[in-house]
Parts: structure tokens; C-alpha cells; sequence
């Protein structure tokens, strides 16, 4: 085997597109144009605080394996919080930032971070990432999101894991929607259909607009909503109108929206991502309070969609225990963290195994309260 060469890259315009999608399969969170867009439109970069440092390993001057990596002033934008961590830090006078990140900016979807042919390479990368933080002299390193193969080669590198929980839809096979309520218990089946009735009241119908079918002027519209959502939120949005724009240009096969009209006025509207036989519930907004339109345009829709497409899973995104009633149901997710000072790390890895165990308690929990009857019923 040829000798393995790592570099640092800080612009994936410095790979061969073809040979990053190779590595980045069909997660669309994970390919080239996807990534390449956030840092090409200043979304994710130094200005705005991730400044990528990406880990590639070449042999023969062929892409073999890569890792997403940022270094970062400030944890914003990630979904998985620190700040715990990082204001301890802060209280014992100690730096938490800059730290090294790998994951999708603003993109809570589970998905490799060590993008390798192999698990030989896949370990190498865990392994050299560690280097790499060492090297930059980083308080911490933190993986978001990895999916089950990088989860057991960030584990036996050392990394300390994290649980979390998201809410995902399973399609088994559903002849359509009626069929998919039919396994609901019945309260649930019954809110469900009461707030679907409340939309249809208000004279609100949908369109599934999937690719080409997305106009610049639909789009303008979305990006409208998504930018009155966080302001709503006395926030500013993470991404721009060019990003969006380059996804559809490029990679149109990728999106998905559902647009809300009353009439032919648009309403309300979300963007979801599509590939790999799976759709990423992303962003939504709306110019009016509707009761029920937020679930029906957000989660009921894009279930439809997907039964209709022969879609395997909807993932809806971080946080809501409220999705449960629409039939997603409590997923564990996962980080891997590896802290400098022993001293916070020994602390981090007691609280840790503390949080692990109520998380586990609490996916319990609210499994016990998914809205589908018994196998017996």
C-alpha cells in the first residue's frame, strides 16, 4: 500500500470533486457542492467564526479519506451545547477557545465525519484529528452527529461519547397515509386529523415541490419565512439566500419544499433535504399564525411525501417531544469529545457517564408514549 500523506486544506476547491464524492456518498449534508456552498457564500468561514481545516489523506495523489474539521471562537451553531464546559473552563481562568469541530455547520444530521474507504483509514483519521488538535494547541476536539461506524472508531481511538436524542419517522411500507394513521392509537389518529381540518378550514392547501420544480421566486419566498423565523426568535439567520440559490442550481435533485397557499398566496413553507432514500426535515416559516399549519407543513406533509416516494425515513431535526404525536419517534444521536486537560476531561467523562444514564432513562421513557398501538392491539 502506498504511504498515506495527510494535509491541511482550508478550501475543499483544493480536492477533486469527484474523488469528495466518492468519500461523502449520498448524504446530501455531506457533499461537495453542500460544503463547498457554505464556505464559498461566507456562511461558514472565518468571518463568521468557522474556519475549516479540513483533514485529507492522499495516496498517489488520490483522495482516500477526509474529515470535516473547523476550528472555533464560539460554540454557536452546533446543537450539541458546551457551553457548560466552556464556561467552567472560563471560571478557572482557563481558554475553552479555540477548539477543533467536525461536522456539517449549522446541521444537525446524523452522517460519517470520517469519510474512508476503509475502517483501516477510518481509524487513521480518528487518530490524526487528534494529532491536529494537539498540534493547534485546541482545548478540546468534538465530533457531532457521527454515524454508528465512526461512533465505534471514535470509541476505540479514546474519544469520550456523548447521547443525545432526535425524533425520526420510519416508513414501513405504507400503502399511503390513511394507512400510515391506521396504526396510531386512536386519540392520537383523531388530534391528528382535527388539526389537519383546522388548516383545511382556513383555506390552505399544499405543493410538494421537489428539484427543477423549485423556482427562484419559491425559493425567494422560503428564504423570506426562514429569515422571519429567527427574527421572531431575535436572532439573525446562519445562511444566506446565495447558499440556497447554489444548492438548487447545483444539486436541485437535493431539495424539497413544501409550500403552504391559500389560494394562489403563498403561506407558510418548508425546506427539507433529500438522498440517500432519506428526508432531512431543515427549515420552515410562515406569514401568519395558523392553528396546526407549523406541524402540517413541517412533519404531516413531509410524511406524506415520503410515503408517496417510497421514502425509508423522515428525520425531523433537533429537539421536540411534540413530533412524537405525528408519529416520529425517540432516536439516540451521538458526539465524541476529546479534552486536552486531563483534569476537565476526568470531570467531563463522570458527567458524561452520569448524563448518558439519564438519557437512556428519558429515551425509555418517552418510548413508552409513542403514538402507535400495540403489536397485539
Amino acid at each position: 500500500m502506498a504511504e498515506a500523506e495527510f494535509t491541511i486544506i482550508d478550501s475543499l476547491a483544493e480536492v477533486d470533486p469527484a474523488q469528495w464524492q466518492a468519500l461523502a456518498g449520498d448524504n446530501p449534508t455531506l457533499s461537495y457542492t453542500f460544503l463547498h456552498a457554505l464556505h464559498e457564500t461566507q456562511c461558514a468561514s472565518d468571518r463568521t467564526g468557522w474556519s475549516p481545516r479540513y483533514l485529507v489523506l492522499h495516496r498517489d495523489g488520490v483522495l482516500q479519506a477526509a474529515m470535516p474539521l473547523y476550528l472555533k471562537e464560539h460554540s454557536r451553531g452546533e446543537y450539541v451545547f458546551d457551553h457548560a464546559w466552556a464556561d467552567a473552563f472560563h471560571r478557572n481562568g482557563i481558554p475553552y477557545y479555540p477548539k477543533l469541530l467536525s461536522a456539517v455547520p449549522f446541521t444537525p444530521v446524523t452522517g460519517s465525519r470520517l469519510l474512508a474507504h476503509t475502517a483501516q483509514d477510518r481509524q487513521l483519521l480518528a487518530r490524526a484529528a487528534l494529532q491536529l488538535a494537539q498540534q493547534l494547541d485546541t482545548s478540546s476536539l468534538h465530533i457531532l452527529f457521527p454515524d454508528q461506524q465512526d461512533k465505534q472508531a471514535l470509541a476505540d481511538a479514546g474519544y469520550m461519547l456523548r447521547e443525545g436524542v432526535q425524533f425520526h419517522w420510519e416508513n414501513q411500507d405504507y400503502a399511503d397515509f390513511d394507512a400510515f394513521l391506521a396504526t396510531m392509537k386512536m386519540d392520537k389518529r383523531k388530534k391528528l386529523r382535527q388539526d389537519r381540518r383546522r388548516v383545511q378550514d382556513a383555506g390552505i392547501h399544499f405543493e410538494h415541490l421537489a428539484g427543477r420544480a423549485i423556482t427562484d421566486e419559491v425559493l425567494r419566498f422560503f428564504y423570506q419565512c426562514y429569515v422571519s423565523t429567527y427574527q421572531a426568535h431575535f436572532s439573525k439567520p446562519y445562511l444566506s439566500l446565495a447558499f440556497f440559490q447554489r444548492l438548487l442550481a447545483e444539486t436541485p435533485d437535493s431539495l424539497m419544499i413544501v409550500l403552504a397557499r391559500r389560494g394562489e398566496q403563498p403561506v407558510a413553507v418548508a425546506l427539507n433535504l433529500v438522498g440517500g432514500n432519506i428526508m432531512y426535515g431543515r427549515y420552515w416559516g410562515t406569514q401568519e399564525f395558523v392553528s396546526g399549519l407549523h406541524f402540517e407543513t413541517c412533519y404531516v406533509q413531509s410524511i406524506d411525501y415520503c410515503i408517496q416516494h417510497g421514502i425509508a425515513r423522515f428525520e425531523g431535526g433537533a429537539q421536540g417531544v411534540h413530533k412524537m404525536s405525528r408519529g416520529l419517534v425517540p432516536t439516540p444521536t451521538w458526539s465524541a469529545h476529546w479534552v486536552a486537560d486531563r483534569r476537565f476531561a476526568d470531570a467531563i467523562a463522570d458527567f458524561l457517564a452520569q448524563e448518558t444514564a439519564a438519557m437512556n432513562d428519558y429515551i425509555d421513557e418517552l418510548s413508552e408514549h409513542i403514538p402507535f398501538k400495540a403489536a397485539d392491539d
